[in-house]
């Protein structure tokens, strides 16, 4: 009895200690589990990487991805876990030559399905091809016959759009959208978990869609409704969402962070649009949030166990790299390959090439375009494709005899680089993708735009300002140098702009006097957002020859031959005219591409004189107003401290 006694005082202490311990260092002991659990893999940002590709990665030429090793992945897991569940968050086309046949074969959907992908979503470039090629991609999947993944949105404002009364555009994927069968949320079961899976459409996806007719809600508004009326009216174990909105490094603009607080019952989040690699997941409360990065260089996997209360932990998570090691599933490859035969057939023989086609040699590591984006400087590899649109244009029938002046690339349509070795036409493909013309054949045309010298100032401004912002606005320039300091007032950081001359000259460009401007379709569209960004200071008009303003940038799209002259084809075109230097019959791309150029030069000076020297406008305009501000501050403390003085007068004293 005695003993007994003494166990139980020890057992007491020990609990007490362990409460002690816990209340000291925060340590509590886990939730215990359901015994239900989850295995989930998943997929975004795609790009119509159907096939393995060469790219550049940390420096060295690589090959990654491809749909069959992704496939081979995927059949291991599944023959584990029969239950496992595949998820896509969107952006599945445009990106290769894939997407060529988008409208007409669907042959992303159908490998997404081919691969036993269940659900996905909308990205901003299932737009590309504008309303009809969306529709188009739709039908083409649901007349296939053959499993494709189910679809999900439930921001779409058809209520908005309905009260205005639907366009041509909005009626075609209205019904193209009830077709296929796409729907707010859908019901998953596997095994004894229940999983209700919605999707959402984000508010820096609509900005890069400038081709999208549709409106959309909020999505933390429309995804707090969706997940009420999954609560209210499905018994479900979890609830994840597939969503096209990202993550940013700033969580004030981390779209699908500020969801996962908003909206707090969503259990997890597959996360595409930003082309994010999350090594570990990022949680907020009981919410997780996962991307596993683009063009399918890795599968995601997690597995998760429920928790007593409802929630879900997440046990293990990887990012599996896919890479030529992984075996070949041969029937997925077999497919891919009868798409690619198609493209050949239907898409490259009416520009005179085949997907194969060696282009150039090359000895040069370009950048990568992730370099572009991140990396605020000057890039070999928008270089040489800023000197391709130039070459093309310049030496093409195009019914305008004014010299191109300049070329502009921004590093938002640069999906890939240029490899080491061979470039192929499949290469260069990958590199500049994006996009349809008015001709409705796949690839951005070139159009050419005339601009005063003071808006090409104006360029370099959104170049050296508004790409922190916003960086798919960065901009490789040929025919003009110019240098920005990343010090100096946002809307007065471009220092120098010039045209370099070839005895080494620098010839100032004319405030007045209207250059000739060569880019892409998407440029074009995409300045309305750059006025947007700056909130109208920044404002380019583009011209016809004679000054005359262009009310349509379409008619600005730039015909030779009677064709448009598409940017990847000009970029093909520039590298197979290079000289051939070894005599192999095979061009070589020039080695100064190696070397720094100097077209945009970075001073990052510090200095007073360096950082007030030249003011703009723009800069004028932002000191007034923050002389304005800071008036008004002081005015009101004076006004406060008069009035605080006045009251401590007035209190009577003690002694009254």
């Amino acid at each position: 009895m005695k003993h007994s006694f003494k166990l139980t005082v020890s057992g007491l202490v020990s609990v007490l200690l362990f409460s002690v311990l816990v209340s000291v260092t925060g340590l509590a002991a886990p939730d215990p589990d359901t015994g239900k659990q989850m295995e989930i893999m998943f997929l975004h940002d795609t790009h119509s990487h159907l096939d393995s590709f060469l790219t550049l990665e940390d420096g060295e030429v690589a090959t990654v991805g491809g749909f069959s090793q992704i496939k081979t992945l995927i059949n291991e897991i599944k023959d584990k876990n029969p239950n496992a569940l595949v998820l896509d968050a969107g952006d599945f086309s445009m990106g290769t030559l894939v997407q060529t046949i988008y409208d007409s074969e669907a042959a992303e959907l159908r490998m997404l399905g081919a691969l036993g992908c269940e659900v996905t979503t909308l990205g901003n470039h299932e737009f590309d091809y504008r309303s009809t090629g969306l529709a188009g991609t739709l039908n083409a999947a649901k007349k296939s016959g053959e499993p494709v993944p189910a679809m999900v949105l439930c921001n779409i404002d058809w209520e908005a759009m309905e009260a205005e009364g639907l366009t041509e555009e909005q009626h075609l994927l209205k019904d193209a959208f009830e077709s296929y069968g796409l729907q707010d949320y859908i019901l998953l079961d596997k095994g004894d978990v229940q999983i209700a899976v919605f999707g959402v459409f984000g508010v820096d996806s609509l900005a890069c869609a400038p081709t999208c007719a549709l409106k959309f809600r909020d999505a933390s508004e429309a995804a707090a409704e969706t997940v009420a009326e999954i609560r209210s009216n499905e018994n479900v174990d979890m609830i994840v969402c597939v969503s096209h909105s990202g993550t940013n490094e700033n969580e004030s603009k981390s779209e699908d962070e500020i969801l996962a607080k908003n909206v707090p019952e969503i259990d997890l989040i597959i996360s595409g649009h930003t082309h994010t690699t999350l090594t570990e997941p990022i949680q907020h409360g009981d919410t997780y949030i996962v991307s596993c990065g683009e063009y399918g260089k890795n599968l995601g996997t997690l597995s998760m166990t429920r928790k007593e209360d409802g929630r879900w932990i997440i046990d293990s998570y990887n990012l599996i790299p896919v890479t030529p090691e992984i075996a070949s599933d041969e029937p997925t490859q077999e497919k891919i390959d009868s798409f690619m035969e198609i493209v050949d057939s239907v898409y490259l023989s009416s520009f005179g090439y085949t997907r194969n086609q060696v282009l150039a040699q090359n000895d040069v590591v370009f950048s990568n375009s992730s370099d572009l984006y991140d990396i605020h400087t000057d890039h070999n590899l928008g270089n040489i494709l800023s000197d391709a649109f130039l070459y093309s244009v310049s030496n093409a029938d195009t019914g305008d005899d004014n010299p191109v002046d300049f070329a502009i690339v921004p590093s938002g349509c640069v999906r890939d680089t240029l490899p080491k070795g061979d470039i192929t036409v499949e290469d260069v493909f990958n590199a500049y993708s994006l996009g349809i013309g008015s001709d409705g054949i796949p690839g951005y045309p070139l159009i050419s735009v005339y601009l005063t010298g003071k808006e090409i100032r104006t360029v370099t401004e959104i170049d050296a300002s508004v790409s922190d912002l916003m960086p798919a606005a960065r901009l490789y320039i040929s025919g003009m140098n110019f240098s920005f300091n990343p010090h100096r007032i946002i809307l007065n950081r471009t220092t120098d702009c010039y045209i370099p001359g070839s005895d080494g000259r620098h010839i100032e460009i004319q405030d007045d006097k209207l250059y000739r401007v060569v880019c892409d379709l998407y440029s074009g569209q995409m300045l309305g957002a750059v006025t947007d960004i700056s909130y109208g200071l920044l404002s380019i008009q583009p011209k016809f020859a004679d000054g005359t303003p262009i009310g349509n940038i379409e008619d600005a799209i730039i015909i030779s031959d009677g064709q448009e002259i598409k940017a990847w084809a000009a970029i093909a075109e520039y590298l197979d005219c290079l000289e051939d230097t070894d005599g192999d019959g095979i061009a070589n791309v020039p080695s100064f591409y190696g070397e720094f150029q100097g077209r945009k030069v970075v001073e990052d000076s510090t200095n007073l004189f360096d950082l007030i020297k030249n003011p703009n406008k723009y800069a004028v305009m932002i000191v007034l107003a923050v002389m304005v501000v800071l008036a008004i501050i002081i005015l009101l403390v004076i006004l406060i401290v008069k009035l605080i003085m006045k009251l401590i007068k007035r209190k009577p004293s003690l002694s009254q």
